[in-house]
């Protein structure tokens, strides 16, 4: 049912930015309190690196002992747990765990800077933390005053509460009091929490002053699940390789949610995963449906495609008629093997895909598809299989899910921002309000700011960007700002700017020239004085995010009347 204006402005407002049409019946937390027992004796999780399998029926016990611990630690409905690790079924079992007690579980990406954990973990308001060991080395001791405990094994890291040392000690008998015939099937019954309800915080950074909780709502994530399930992405008994970050929107919701949802035994890859080893994985596994960034596809065509298509006698058989059809008939085949032969379909997100690529893989008649989305809509907005995949764009708008519209006079001639509303759209941001209203047009309509046109059959094409998020090597998000304000804080640097070339990030630097010359510092030794600012910074960021190099500016960066760098004359 639609609102419409009968009192006020807010109210209008407020009906609209609460999502409209509330259409998805299906109560996300009953779908996993149900998927779990239909499926209880199938695979459902699996470490790659460890070996380790659980079934639906085992991750449903851990599960219950997670939420017996919650209990008497006194977690409540609302509370926050961070939860900050690498892909494993441990980490898959404490953020199940998490949103079936009632509370909101907080993913943080293991490769953010150790700072920005810290703040996320304060800012987040998190009663409990959970983490791998590699991530807890890291961590300035004393930053986090809560609970942590470790992943896998759920040993205790920190407590200053004698009392929990202590049931943490119990924590078996505990669970033996609860259940003294042993946990089964039966007992899987979570609590009625509504679909309106925020069941995640996933921050799309840490920085300070540029901390973003975005809250996703039980009803955000059954939009892209019921989604997913109506167009048969995967099907109970089948397989599928998670390697991209949990932590992520993207990965969180079509490599885990939507997976255990059906019945699917996914296996979780640990590690950012190398081209080898990811080809390794793939073959292993034999996944049916393969979940992607555009580096993966980009990766596989710059390092196996290239260079056979180069050489003078493909270019030769490339060239004839008949002869040519056979040739990409077995690259065809090569490739699909590559990917462990098994698939139905990559789905590629998270980026533009390169057009050169592209428009290979389509001469290929490989089974792609590019869909399009972001953490504020957990995360998808348009998708299409490969079967309908029209080349350059990113599918069509979710029917019945979602609505988008472009900000232009011509919306399939002229780009404009693409903007939407709907069932996948999030709440707004955690304790952030300004950023909030930043977000929503005045009708109450997200911007993503993304530059596009649609059809007539609500097929979206990106043309560009408005704002300056970059894309890490998997799949993680780079907010250029950010490392530009750390940058900018360095000795003799007026302002920069943060571009990436060639699959890497480059500062552009225009100098203090003001302070250079009080400190009599002569030109030639600029470039040290910024190498050593680049090695600074990198110290502060984390993996992804380092600077490769530091090229210096000797004009201003032009502006736009508001003053802000014209970042698309850089690019």
């Amino acid at each position: 049912m639609r609102f419409f204006l009968l009192f006020s402005k807010n109210i209008l407002f407020l009906c609209i930015l609460a999502n409209i049409k509330n259409v998805i019946r299906q109560n996300f937390i009953k779908l996993y309190e149900n998927s779990l027992k239909e499926h209880w004796e199938l695979p459902a999780l699996s470490d790659y690196a460890g070996g380790t399998t659980l079934t639906y029926g085992d991750l449903a016990q851990k599960i219950a002992r997670l939420h017996v611990l919650f209990d008497k630690i006194g977690i409540e409905k609302g509370d926050k747990i961070a939860l900050s690790g690498k892909n494993h079924s441990a980490w898959c079992t404490v953020f199940l765990a998490t949103i079936t007690y009632g509370a909101v579980i907080v993913p943080v990406l293991s490769y953010f800077h150790p700072e920005n954990i810290e703040h996320i973990i304060e800012h987040s308001e998190s009663k409990l933390v959970f983490m791998d060991e590699s991530v807890w080395s890291q961590i300035t001791k004393g930053k986090i005053t809560v609970p942590v405990f470790e992943i896998p094994s759920f040993k205790l890291f920190q407590c200053d509460d004698e009392s929990l040392w202590k049931m943490v000690n119990r924590w078996d008998e505990l669970c033996e009091e609860k259940y003294p015939d042993g946990f089964r099937k039966e007992q899987v019954i979570y609590p009625e929490i509504d679909n309106s309800e925020v069941i995640c915080l996933n921050y799309t950074s840490g920085t300070p002053g540029f901390c973003r909780g975005v809250m996703l709502t039980a009803n955000n994530f059954a939009g892209n699940v019921t989604f997913a399930d109506k167009v048969n992405l995967l099907f109970e008994g089948e397989r599928n390789l998670a390697f991209l970050p949990l932590a992520h929107a993207y990965g969180c919701t079509f490599d885990f949610l939507y997976p255990l949802s059906e019945g699917v035994h996914i296996t979780l890859l640990d590690t950012i995963p190398s081209f080898r080893n990811l080809v390794q994985a793939l073959q292993k596994v034999k996944s049916h449906i393969i979940i992607t960034v555009p580096l993966t596809f980009e990766n596989i065509y710059h390092r196996k495609i290239l260079p056979l298509i180069n050489k003078p006698l493909m270019k030769l058989l490339l060239r004839t008629p008949l002869i040519n059809r056979l040739v990409l008939c077995k690259m065809r085949f090569y490739l699909m093997n590559l990917f462990g032969g098994n698939f139905r379909e990559v789905i590629i997100g998270g980026a533009a895909l390169n057009r050169e690529v592209e428009a290979f893989f389509y001469q290929l008649k490989f089974p792609f598809t590019v869909g399009y989305g972001m953490t504020e809509c957990a995360p998808l907005i348009s998708y299409e299989s490969h079967r309908n995949f029209v080349p350059t764009s990113c599918g069509k708008v979710l029917e019945g899910i979602m609505e988008a519209r472009i900000d232009s006079a011509d919306p399939e001639r002229i780009p404009g921002e693409i903007q939407v509303r709907g069932e996948n759209v999030m709440k707004g941001y955690f304790k952030n309000p300004q950023a909030t209203a930043a977000a929503f047009t005045k009708d109450g309509w997200l911007k993503t700011g993304d530059l596009g046109v649609m059809d007539k059959e609500k097929r979206l094409y990106i043309k560009g960007i408005i704002k300056s998020m970059l894309l890490g090597p998997n799949g993680q998000n780079i907010y250029p700002e950010e490392i530009e304000a750390r940058l900018n804080s360095l000795p003799y640097v007026a302002e920069s700017l943060v571009v990436e070339r060639n699959g890497k990030l480059v500062a552009l630097v225009y100098p203090d020239h003001e302070a250079l010359n009080a400190d009599n510092i002569p030109q030639e030794k600029l470039p040290q004085i910024m190498e050593r600012n680049r090695m600074a910074l990198n110290r502060q960021l984390a993996r992804y995010e380092k600077i490769s190099k530091i090229e210096i500016y000797n004009a201003e960066f032009e502006k736009t009347p508001s003053k802000n760098i014209r970042r698309y004359l850089y690019q």
